[in-house]
């Protein structure tokens, strides 16, 4: 499928009657119909950091006729805002593994390309294991990126990560894996640098727009209402983040996508650890960490999290985390932590903990863009180029697309990503 145009129609049939019934008054007249029933070659709902990055690739490759419609009143509200920034391609499934390969080297030269900055910083993802199990789990791991042409990539002894980080308590740690290419970017000036490279290119954002439903034909997606007024459009691409699911349903379309909350406690100024680490996984039981302006951003799954649209931070999850870091990092029992400086965001979750990517099974030009796990930051430039490409083209080279259809679920090829964080 290429892209449909629902400005037409609308557009031949106005003219029919108003030059038939009101020939003086047609200007008029147009200009009432334009207000009334705007059109849009693509509407994406959602200008968080994927919703940006598609109105980029789109308009990027001549579509200009792009309309982003964000529910709040500054972009980045919902995910991503809170996102902890990480980038890397040590995944386990080559579809991970290929978006990474794609989405990493676009943020190294964003800056060069949009004239943005998104603050990349290669400064690596280490895994550490302490078990052999796990090292195993690296290893074959190691082995699916390298096939994938992964080059940065390497696996480690446990005495060369005691080496490289003497602050950690590693007699535990058997080996990991290291990827110098993979880092962070900043999520809120990635997001900007795509929609406002985008709307200085002729797409149109549209803040405090919220979509309250759908108009379809026999030919598929009609329309989009808003409070706004309608919006003719062939094409809709959902990039509701963590509210996929009741876009979806707007449409009459069930999305297995659900919120997670994730919590991050920054610290306060600390010197006793170098701020030139990477991202430090502990693979014992998922305490990560990275360097942020002058002291360190702690994260943790805790799994006992349920699903829900909790967006409050826990304090109680202070000691819990605290707890995880000193026993990684011993000179962490120092660290000093403001709880009112922690905050929590949103994974959105799907069933593998893949995105599921195209067009909907049984309502044309309604595109997904949803569930990327906690990788949507990651992954945000590869989805752009790929619904881009669905969107103009029916078709992409950078994957299979067919592996992250929603059709999936109910096909039974689930294709599960077990390196999330």
């Amino acid at each position: 499928m290429s892209l449909r145009s629902a400005a037409w129609p609308q557009r031949v049939l106005f003219d029919v009657v108003v030059r038939r019934t009101h020939p003086a008054r047609a200007l008029e007249c147009w200009v009432v119909l334009y207000w009334l029933m705007q059109t849009a070659d693509v509407v994406i709902v959602g200008g968080g950091i994927v919703g940006s990055s598609i109105a980029y690739h789109l308009t990027a490759s001549g579509c200009r006729n792009v309309l982003v419609m964000e529910r709040e009143s500054v972009q980045g509200k919902g995910s991503t805002g809170k996102s902890m920034g990480g980038v890397r391609a040590q995944f386990s499934t080559p579809v991970s593994i290929q978006m990474s390969l794609h989405s990493i080297p676009f943020y190294a030269s964003f800056e060069e390309r949009l004239g943005y900055p998104c603050d990349y910083r290669p400064q690596g993802y280490l895994f550490c294991a302490t078990t052999h199990k796990q090292m195993a789990y690296l290893q074959a791991n190691y082995a699916q990126q390298v096939k994938m042409g992964l080059q940065n990539v390497r696996l480690l002894a446990g005495d060369e990560i005691r080496t490289l980080f003497p602050q950690l308590r590693a007699d535990d740690i058997i080996g990991g894996s290291f990827c110098s290419t993979d880092g962070f970017v900043d999520p809120y000036s990635a997001m900007i640098g795509f929609m406002t490279w985008a709307v200085d290119h002729g797409a149109t954002l549209w803040k405090n727009t919220v979509v309250t439903g759908f108009t379809s034909d026999a030919t598929g997606i009609a329309s989009v209402e808003t409070p706004r007024g309608s919006v003719a459009s062939r094409n809709v691409v959902n990039c509701a983040g963590a509210w996929a699911a009741s876009v979806a349903k707007l449409a009459g379309v069930d999305l297995p996508v659900e919120p997670l909350r994730r919590m991050l406690v920054p610290t306060e100024p600390f010197d006793e650890f170098p701020h030139s680490a990477p991202m430090i996984v502990d693979m014992s039981n998922g305490f990560h960490f990275r360097p942020e302006g002058r002291g360190f951003l702690l994260a943790w799954n805790d799994p006992e999290e349920t699903p829900g649209f909790k967006t409050d931070f826990d304090p109680a999850f202070v000691e819990k985390i605290l707890t995880r870091a000193a026993d990684r990092v011993p000179c962490f029992a120092n660290l000093p932590v403001n709880p009112k400086r922690a905050w929590a965001g949103l994974y959105e979750m799907t069933p593998d903990h893949h995105p599921i990517l195209g067009e909907t099974p049984g309502v044309p030009g309604f595109f997904l863009a949803n569930g990327f796990s906690g990788h949507g930051v990651m992954h945000a430039p590869a989805t752009g180029k790929i619904l881009s490409d669905l969107i103009l083209a029916g078709k992409t080279d950078l994957i299979d697309a067919s592996l992250l259809r929603l059709s999936r679920f109910v096909e039974g090829r689930l294709i599960h990503e077990t390196a999330v964080l």
